[in-house]
């Protein structure tokens, strides 16, 4: 029926037999009756009808051996069972949400081969089947397919675009979109329904593409031969790069072709940075971990994680000071990564296989020209000049972009014939220096120092002292470290010796360069104001305006690992406050391994012993350094558990009992740990509230879920009143983790989605992850397929763009049940295999997702009808959750092994 009409294979060859067979195959095992047959039959029945359709029935009893047509005194029955009929059986399997199993019965259009009165109502209502079952378990191709043949059904529209955008083609899915809004506007003369709205709006949301690029505060002027040669090699080649001397307009290039670039492109500054890996995830917008620790994940790995489905175009700025570093990481993102295109700026060629140069040299006569009567007219509006005095001044400064920017600058102030002047002087002055300096070079930095010296004292004493800011400053940093006042500092931002955006000043890198060599010594004065902000900062991380205070710190937090490596070579105790002070930050923020790192490195400049009034600092250090410090962590876990049980009060910072907790490990109810535990849990709410997690995890682990549930409940509910997201999140995930245990799905789901949103607030996008695969966990128990295996797709997605590894096995595990579930065995063991792949070993959250992923083989090998293989899955696990102290997956492993048959026993 699902195509055209055959009994095993043979064809019915007269049509009005086959018509007939199709009616009775219809309604296989219920009566149909003579009228029924007759008007279904004939569109103008002939006299004796009745007559006709018994021999008809005769006819076709003879023509298919076999088949049982009963008479009835009201019709006739055709004696089958649902399996033996493809169309009954195609609705058991879509009930049974094995939709691609359903699917693949389909021949073709529903009785392709049959003409009578019957068929249209009958075909309409058998691809009715088709589409339910297209929407639920086709592919993108069969989905486009059937969108061809019913182009205004908008079910099948919106399960399109969500099958590209699935796919990661977003443009096409956005297509799909505007060709429905046209065709329903010109057929019906309506708008897209919400349904259709809605996935139009899903992929917006989902797969708005990364735009790190800065805006700029200037028109770009006088490149627009070499911006569309550049865009053009670009489009052409994986890497150019922009090769030339300080000063000439590399970024400002850049930065233009990189806004006039479609999709997904990120700005990364690698000129305050010694670590190009960690720099590039940032620029991508990428957190390093999840709601618990990341492990000993490398960040180049993780880097590579996050790239390698993405198309995405890296410019990365300032390469010439970490070039070696650089171009190893490129290159390895490069090889690795098949859709990733990066256009970098640096004073020389990074040296990788396949790099495209493009020289920025300097600007001809009537682009410099040009550039100059621009900047001079923002800063001296009406302001009109001769050409060609504008041009010679141009000329002299080699047609250098930044010169003739500071030149144009000075026009507020100083007639154009005094400009003329002054660089005349200076050029003879300069032209004696260094031949084997580049001449560009040696008249930039003239150009520098003539701006230098017409600063006042006053002026020239800030533009040194600020340069100990990496990364720009906020007016209050400025004018504390550097002992300023507001007029001096404004008045080097209008002479172009300080950029200002938003609330932050910033001193473009040559021109600190230069500044820097008549500074004074303030990196002690810098720590010190850094770490009075991370103290301010500290409490406020978790009240109601955690968002604002982190991002406040972010901001300033090359300023803030500046502070901490000066503070490691020259003052340790004020290492060790820096580091533990910033604890909070690095934790909500996603940092782990970057604090675990300084961490170590404070440590090995400090010794084995604490000095004197930071043992508290020191401790705090040895528990963040420990989940990634290479070799055994025992004798720093040791230590810092002796330091803890000195304190007589709760420590200053409260997140260090939180991480004293997790490297002991859940310690026992009314155990020795778990009383040391509540005498340091301070007496404010955050810390009550983290009391009652933990409380509720002991609980949880000890197999009372009920009592677990409620302190969880009540903690969540502290957090929430603190305005504590993270923690509020990590609350309900905990909740959600329950609920589903006991098979509460609504339950579960209320939960996660509360944790869900407030991880919305806080750009997680790995935590995200995580609780959109307990959404789909939910969906899954609730019986949801298709919602199920959408949010496992989205998890996937996100997971795969935050470089999460752990996340993604998580998401391919969920996939792996879902293909279980539906009777899809080989895909549920591609699913786990892809899962075990993305589980780097040796620490706690991928050995933790390993035994899951043995469970779930377990499953698998019980399902497919062999509880040997099961049986070994599930000893794998109990031996793994007994190694974590995992009594709840011990205890679910357990009952597995209890259901499997004695003789399998090995």
């Amino acid at each position: 029926m699902l195509g055209a009409v055959l009994v095993d294979g043979v064809e019915v060859a007269a049509p009005r037999q086959r018509a007939l067979l199709a009616m009775l195959v219809l309604d296989a095992g219920r009566i149909v009756g003579h009228d029924q047959l007759i008007g279904g039959l004939y569109a103008d029945p002939p006299a004796g009808a009745a007559n006709a359709l018994q021999s008809q029935i005769s006819r076709l009893r003879r023509a298919v051996p076999g088949l049982v047509v009963e008479h009835h005194p009201a019709g006739y029955r055709l004696v089958a069972a649902s399996s033996e009929v493809d169309h009954l059986h195609c609705a058991e399997l879509l009930a049974a949400g094995r939709a691609a199993q359903a699917l693949a019965l389909w021949r073709g259009p529903a009785l392709a081969d049959v003409d009578a009165p019957f068929v249209p109502v009958a075909r309409q209502h058998l691809t009715e089947m088709l589409i339910a079952a297209t929407l639920s378990g086709g592919t993108t191709a069969q989905l486009r397919d059937l969108l061809a043949q019913h182009p205004l059904r908008e079910d099948l529209r919106a399960a399109l675009m969500r099958s590209l955008h699935h796919d990661g083609r977003q443009g096409e899915a956005l297509e799909v979109f505007a060709r429905g809004r046209e065709l329903l506007a010109a057929e019906l003369g309506v708008d897209p329904s919400p349904a259709l709205a809605a996935a139009h709006l899903e992929v917006l949301r989902a797969q708005a593409p990364h735009r790190g690029v800065p805006a700029q505060l200037t028109s770009f002027v006088g490149r627009d031969e070499d911006l569309r040669r550049v865009s053009k090699w670009l489009r052409d080649n994986r890497l150019v790069t922009l090769i030339g001397p300080g000063g000439t307009g590399k970024t400002r290039l850049a930065v233009e072709v990189a806004h006039r670039e479609p999709g997904e492109v990120a700005f990364v500054d690698l000129s305050a940075t010694t670590d190009v890996a960690r720099a590039l995830l940032d620029g991508l917008g990428v957190r390093e971990a999840g709601l618990l620790a990341a492990g000993p994940v490398g960040v180049e790995l993780r880097l590579r994680a996050a790239l390698a489905a993405r198309e995405v175009v890296l410019v990365v700025d300032n390469c010439e000071h970490v070039v070696d570093d650089a171009a190893r990481v490129l290159g390895s993102v490069l090889s690795s990564c098949p859709h990733v295109r990066v256009l970098a700026t640096s004073r020389e060629p990074l040296g990788i296989t396949g790099e495209t140069l493009s020289p920025v040299a300097a600007l001809d006569d009537a682009a410099a020209t040009r550039l100059f009567l621009d900047r001079a007219q923002a800063v001296k509006p009406g302001f009109h000049a001769d050409l060609g005095v504008v041009a010679e001044v141009c000329r002299r400064l080699d047609g250098i972009a930044l010169a003739i920017e500071l030149a144009a600058a000075r026009v507020r102030t100083l007639p154009l014939t005094e400009i003329t002047a002054r660089l005349d002087d200076r050029f003879r002055l300069l032209s004696k220096g260094s031949r084997t300096a580049a001449p560009r070079h040696r008249t930039l930095h003239a150009v520098v120092e003539w701006s230098w010296d017409l600063l006042t004292d006053a002026e020239r004493d800030l533009a040194a002292r600020f340069t100990v800011f990496c990364g720009g400053a906020r007016l209050d940093a400025v004018t504390a470290v550097c002992e300023s006042d507001v007029d001096t500092l404004t008045s080097l931002a209008d002479k172009s010796l300080v950029e200002v955006a938003d609330d932050r000043y910033r001193m473009l890198d040559t021109i600190r360069a230069f500044c820097a060599t008549h500074a004074p010594d303030l990196a002690a004065q810098h720590a010190r104001w850094f770490l009075r902000q991370a103290q301010q900062a500290e409490p406020h991380l978790r009240a109601h305006d955690q968002i604002q205070w982190l991002a406040r710190l972010a901001a300033e937090h090359d300023n803030l690992v500046a502070a901490v490596t000066w503070a490691t070579r020259h003052d340790v105790p004020l290492a060790l406050e820096l580091v533990a002070a910033l604890a909070t930050y690095y934790w909500f923020r996603g940092l782990r391994t970057e604090a675990a790192q300084q961490a170590d490195a404070v440590l090995h400049a400090c010794g084995e012993t604490p000095p004197h009034g930071r043992e508290q600092e020191y401790a705090l250090c040895l528990l963040i350094a420990w989940p990634v410090a290479t070799g055994d962590q025992s004798a720093r876990i040791r230590q810092a558990d002796a330091m803890m049980d000195r304190l007589l009060d709760p420590p200053r910072y409260p997140i260090m009992t939180m991480m004293w907790g997790m490297a002991l490990g859940a310690p026992d109810g009314d155990s020795e740990v778990w009383h040391r535990r509540n005498r340091l849990l301070g007496a404010d709410p955050w810390s009550a509230a983290l009391a009652l997690v933990g409380d509720g995890l002991v609980a949880r682990m000890a197999g009372d879920p009920v009592a677990g549930a409620d302190l969880l409940a009540r903690a969540a509910e502290a957090f929430t009143r603190l305005g504590d997201r993270w923690g509020a999140a990590l609350a309900f995930n905990q909740l959600g983790e329950i609920a589903l245990t006991r098979g509460d799905a609504a339950g579960a789901l209320a939960h996660i989605e509360r944790g869900r949103s407030l991880l919305d607030e806080l750009g997680a996008t790995e935590d995200t992850a995580e609780a959109v695969i307990g959404r789909a966990q939910a969906t899954l128990l609730a019986g949801d397929l298709d919602a199920a295996r959408t949010d496992f797709g989205l998890a996937l997605t996100l997971a795969r763009r935050a470089g999460a590894l752990v996340v993604q096995a998580g998401a391919h595990l969920g996939l792996a049940e879902l293909a279980r579930v539906t009777g899809d065995y080989a895909t549920a063991r591609q699913e786990c295999d892809r899962a075990w792949e993305r589980c780097p070993g040796g620490w706690y959250g991928p050995d933790q997702m390993r035994c899951h992923i043995a469970v779930e083989r377990g499953r698998l090998a019980k399902a497919e009808g062999d509880p040997v293989q099961a049986r070994r899955h599930f000893e794998d696990a109990l031996r793994r959750a007994q190694g974590q102290r995992d009594l709840v997956t011990e205890a679910s492993v357990r009952e597995e092994l209890a259901a499997l048959p004695l003789t399998c026993a090995t």
